[in-house]
Protein backbone atom coordinates (compact mmCIF):
# COMPACT_ATOMS: atom_id res chain seq x y z
CA UNK A 1 0.00 0.00 0.00
CA UNK A 2 1.47 3.35 -0.68
CA UNK A 3 2.02 5.72 1.78
CA UNK A 4 3.33 8.95 0.36
CA UNK A 5 3.15 10.13 -3.23
CA UNK A 6 5.23 12.85 -4.85
CA UNK A 7 4.08 14.87 -7.64
CA UNK A 8 5.54 17.44 -9.93
CA UNK A 9 3.92 20.86 -9.86
CA UNK A 10 3.70 22.51 -13.57
CA UNK A 11 2.31 20.36 -16.40
CA UNK A 12 1.31 17.75 -13.63
CA UNK A 13 -1.25 19.57 -10.81
CA UNK A 14 -1.95 22.45 -13.27
CA UNK A 15 -0.86 24.56 -16.78
CA UNK A 16 -0.36 27.59 -18.19
CA UNK A 17 -3.91 28.68 -20.26
CA UNK A 18 -3.99 28.31 -23.52
CA UNK A 19 -0.03 28.75 -23.78
CA UNK A 20 3.18 31.01 -22.33
CA UNK A 21 3.12 32.64 -25.46
CA UNK A 22 0.03 33.95 -25.64
CA UNK A 23 0.62 35.56 -21.74
CA UNK A 24 3.66 36.94 -23.63
CA UNK A 25 1.72 38.36 -25.87
CA UNK A 26 -0.79 39.63 -24.02
CA UNK A 27 1.64 41.98 -21.63
CA UNK A 28 3.71 42.65 -24.61
CA UNK A 29 0.54 44.41 -26.19
CA UNK A 30 -0.45 46.29 -23.19
CA UNK A 31 3.41 47.76 -23.91
CA UNK A 32 2.60 48.89 -27.54
CA UNK A 33 4.24 45.56 -29.00
CA UNK A 34 2.75 43.85 -31.41
CA UNK A 35 4.41 40.02 -31.73
CA UNK A 36 3.20 36.63 -33.01
CA UNK A 37 1.84 34.68 -29.79
CA UNK A 38 3.14 30.64 -31.76
CA UNK A 39 6.67 32.89 -32.30
CA UNK A 40 7.06 33.95 -28.67
CA UNK A 41 5.66 30.65 -27.43
CA UNK A 42 8.40 28.70 -29.79
CA UNK A 43 10.99 31.66 -28.07
CA UNK A 44 9.98 31.10 -24.65
CA UNK A 45 10.74 27.39 -24.93
CA UNK A 46 14.11 27.60 -27.14
CA UNK A 47 15.25 30.14 -24.47
CA UNK A 48 13.93 28.09 -21.67
CA UNK A 49 15.63 24.50 -22.86
CA UNK A 50 19.18 26.77 -23.55
CA UNK A 51 18.84 27.69 -19.79
CA UNK A 52 21.10 26.24 -17.21
CA UNK A 53 19.16 24.45 -14.28
CA UNK A 54 17.05 26.16 -11.98
CA UNK A 55 18.94 25.98 -8.75
CA UNK A 56 21.45 27.51 -7.03
CA UNK A 57 23.78 25.85 -4.77
CA UNK A 58 25.42 27.38 -1.86
CA UNK A 59 23.55 30.50 -1.90
CA UNK A 60 22.07 32.15 1.26
CA UNK A 61 18.28 31.26 1.21
CA UNK A 62 17.37 34.94 1.70
CA UNK A 63 18.98 35.89 -1.49
CA UNK A 64 17.12 33.13 -3.16
CA UNK A 65 14.18 35.25 -4.39
CA UNK A 66 16.26 37.76 -6.14
CA UNK A 67 18.35 35.25 -7.88
CA UNK A 68 15.20 33.66 -8.97
CA UNK A 69 13.77 36.57 -10.31
CA UNK A 70 17.23 36.77 -12.38
CA UNK A 71 17.29 33.74 -13.59
CA UNK A 72 13.42 34.19 -15.31
CA UNK A 73 13.95 37.30 -16.62
CA UNK A 74 17.04 36.57 -18.78
CA UNK A 75 14.96 33.77 -19.71
CA UNK A 76 12.12 35.75 -20.73
CA UNK A 77 14.51 38.83 -22.40
CA UNK A 78 15.93 35.87 -24.50
CA UNK A 79 12.69 34.87 -26.32
CA UNK A 80 11.29 38.22 -26.86
CA UNK A 81 14.94 38.15 -28.62
CA UNK A 82 14.45 35.42 -30.08
CA UNK A 83 11.01 36.72 -31.76
CA UNK A 84 13.15 40.17 -32.66
CA UNK A 85 10.96 42.30 -30.37
CA UNK A 86 13.16 42.72 -27.43
CA UNK A 87 14.64 46.12 -28.39
CA UNK A 88 10.73 47.75 -28.45
CA UNK A 89 10.34 47.64 -25.13
CA UNK A 90 11.23 51.43 -23.37
CA UNK A 91 11.90 49.80 -19.88
CA UNK A 92 11.78 45.79 -19.62
CA UNK A 93 12.79 45.32 -15.99
CA UNK A 94 9.17 46.95 -15.43
CA UNK A 95 7.91 45.07 -18.19
CA UNK A 96 9.19 41.75 -16.09
CA UNK A 97 8.24 42.88 -12.94
CA UNK A 98 4.75 42.68 -13.84
CA UNK A 99 4.17 39.75 -15.62
CA UNK A 100 6.69 37.98 -12.62
CA UNK A 101 3.59 38.84 -10.52
CA UNK A 102 1.66 37.82 -12.45
CA UNK A 103 2.68 34.40 -12.03
CA UNK A 104 2.59 34.23 -9.08
CA UNK A 105 -1.40 34.51 -8.96
CA UNK A 106 -4.37 32.11 -10.46
CA UNK A 107 -4.90 34.11 -13.08
CA UNK A 108 -2.49 32.49 -15.77
CA UNK A 109 -3.07 29.08 -14.18
CA UNK A 110 -5.86 25.68 -14.51
CA UNK A 111 -5.87 22.81 -12.48
CA UNK A 112 -6.28 19.59 -14.72
CA UNK A 113 -9.83 18.26 -14.38
CA UNK A 114 -8.63 14.91 -12.69
CA UNK A 115 -5.94 16.49 -9.96
CA UNK A 116 -8.92 17.36 -7.39
CA UNK A 117 -10.19 13.80 -7.54
CA UNK A 118 -6.83 12.39 -7.47
CA UNK A 119 -5.96 14.34 -4.65
CA UNK A 120 -9.21 13.49 -2.57
CA UNK A 121 -9.54 10.08 -2.99
CA UNK A 122 -5.67 9.90 -2.07
CA UNK A 123 -5.86 12.15 1.00
CA UNK A 124 -9.04 10.13 2.20
CA UNK A 125 -6.94 7.07 1.95
CA UNK A 126 -4.65 8.41 4.51
CA UNK A 127 -1.42 9.16 2.20
CA UNK A 128 0.52 11.69 2.33
CA UNK A 129 0.53 14.08 -0.35
CA UNK A 130 4.16 16.15 -1.27
CA UNK A 131 5.22 18.58 -3.76
CA UNK A 132 8.55 17.72 -5.40
CA UNK A 133 9.30 20.82 -8.37
CA UNK A 134 11.66 22.45 -9.96
CA UNK A 135 9.52 26.14 -9.68
CA UNK A 136 10.57 28.69 -7.79
CA UNK A 137 9.41 30.13 -4.81
CA UNK A 138 6.16 31.45 -6.32
CA UNK A 139 5.10 27.86 -5.97
CA UNK A 140 3.72 28.51 -2.41
CA UNK A 141 1.65 31.44 -4.00
CA UNK A 142 0.41 29.65 -6.52
CA UNK A 143 -0.56 26.32 -4.94
CA UNK A 144 -2.50 28.41 -2.52
CA UNK A 145 -4.45 30.44 -5.23
CA UNK A 146 -5.23 27.79 -6.94
CA UNK A 147 -6.64 25.83 -3.82
CA UNK A 148 -3.97 23.52 -3.38
CA UNK A 149 -1.93 24.43 -0.92
CA UNK A 150 -4.18 22.30 1.83
CA UNK A 151 -3.22 18.70 0.10
CA UNK A 152 0.41 18.79 0.80
CA UNK A 153 2.48 18.27 3.76
CA UNK A 154 5.93 19.66 2.33
CA UNK A 155 7.05 21.05 -1.15
CA UNK A 156 10.35 20.69 -2.16
CA UNK A 157 11.54 22.98 -5.29
CA UNK A 158 14.89 23.27 -6.84
CA UNK A 159 16.05 27.06 -5.75
CA UNK A 160 15.83 25.71 -1.84
CA UNK A 161 17.70 22.72 -2.33
CA UNK A 162 19.76 23.64 -4.88
CA UNK A 163 19.51 21.12 -7.23
CA UNK A 164 17.09 20.79 -9.78
CA UNK A 165 15.34 17.34 -10.89
CA UNK A 166 16.39 14.94 -12.05
CA UNK A 167 19.27 15.13 -9.60
CA UNK A 168 18.69 12.70 -6.77
CA UNK A 169 19.16 15.72 -4.38
CA UNK A 170 15.95 16.90 -4.46
CA UNK A 171 13.97 13.51 -4.26
CA UNK A 172 16.40 12.79 -1.18
CA UNK A 173 15.47 16.10 0.44
CA UNK A 174 11.63 15.60 0.06
CA UNK A 175 12.27 11.90 1.15
CA UNK A 176 13.76 13.29 4.58
CA UNK A 177 11.15 15.64 5.38
CA UNK A 178 8.67 12.42 5.06
CA UNK A 179 11.34 10.30 7.28
CA UNK A 180 10.68 7.70 4.51
CA UNK A 181 12.59 5.45 2.30
CA UNK A 182 13.04 5.74 -1.59
CA UNK A 183 11.27 2.12 -1.97
CA UNK A 184 8.44 3.33 -0.12
CA UNK A 185 7.64 6.50 -2.35
CA UNK A 186 5.95 7.04 -5.56
CA UNK A 187 6.61 10.22 -7.41
CA UNK A 188 4.33 10.97 -10.57
CA UNK A 189 5.65 13.62 -12.88
CA UNK A 190 5.01 14.41 -16.45
CA UNK A 191 8.75 15.18 -17.78
CA UNK A 192 10.31 12.03 -18.52
CA UNK A 193 13.64 12.79 -17.84
CA UNK A 194 13.25 14.90 -15.03
CA UNK A 195 10.34 13.22 -12.82
CA UNK A 196 10.24 9.44 -14.96
CA UNK A 197 14.06 9.04 -14.82
CA UNK A 198 14.86 11.26 -11.61
CA UNK A 199 12.87 9.57 -9.36
CA UNK A 200 14.08 5.83 -10.62
CA UNK A 201 17.65 6.58 -10.48
CA UNK A 202 16.93 8.07 -7.06
CA UNK A 203 15.63 4.53 -5.84
CA UNK A 204 12.13 6.16 -5.85
CA UNK A 205 9.10 4.13 -7.61
CA UNK A 206 8.11 6.54 -10.61
CA UNK A 207 4.78 7.05 -12.70
CA UNK A 208 5.36 9.00 -15.88
CA UNK A 209 1.91 11.64 -16.49
CA UNK A 210 1.99 11.92 -20.18
CA UNK A 211 -0.19 14.40 -20.61
CA UNK A 212 0.85 15.70 -24.46
CA UNK A 213 1.15 12.65 -25.43
CA UNK A 214 5.01 12.49 -25.42
CA UNK A 215 7.38 10.13 -27.78
CA UNK A 216 10.41 8.40 -26.29
CA UNK A 217 12.72 6.87 -27.73
CA UNK A 218 13.44 3.27 -25.87
CA UNK A 219 16.86 3.17 -26.39
CA UNK A 220 17.77 6.31 -25.25
CA UNK A 221 16.85 5.63 -21.97
CA UNK A 222 18.94 7.44 -19.30
CA UNK A 223 17.72 5.03 -16.27
CA UNK A 224 20.28 3.49 -13.79
CA UNK A 225 17.31 0.78 -12.91
CA UNK A 226 15.85 -0.99 -15.53
CA UNK A 227 12.08 -1.51 -15.70
CA UNK A 228 9.04 -1.62 -17.84
CA UNK A 229 7.77 2.42 -18.16
CA UNK A 230 4.79 3.12 -16.25
CA UNK A 231 3.26 5.44 -18.16
CA UNK A 232 -0.69 7.39 -17.96
CA UNK A 233 -2.34 10.14 -19.31
CA UNK A 234 -3.96 11.34 -16.36
CA UNK A 235 -4.05 10.71 -12.92
CA UNK A 236 -7.40 8.99 -13.12
CA UNK A 237 -5.70 5.35 -13.26
CA UNK A 238 -3.91 6.30 -9.49
CA UNK A 239 -8.04 4.92 -8.12
CA UNK A 240 -5.97 1.36 -8.65
CA UNK A 241 -3.40 1.88 -6.24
Amino acid sequence: MTKVIFLDAAGTLFDVGGSVGEVYGKFASSWGITVSNEELNTAFYQSFANSTPMAFPGRESAKIPQLEFEWWQAVCANAFQIAGVFNQFSDFPKFFAELYAHFATAEPWFVYPDVLPALNRWQQQGIELAVVSNFDSRLYAVLKALNLAEYFTSVTISTEVGAAKPDSKIFTTALQKHNSIAANVVHIGDSFKADYCGAINAGLKAIWLNRKPEKIEIGKLDLTNSQNIQEFPSLDFMSKL
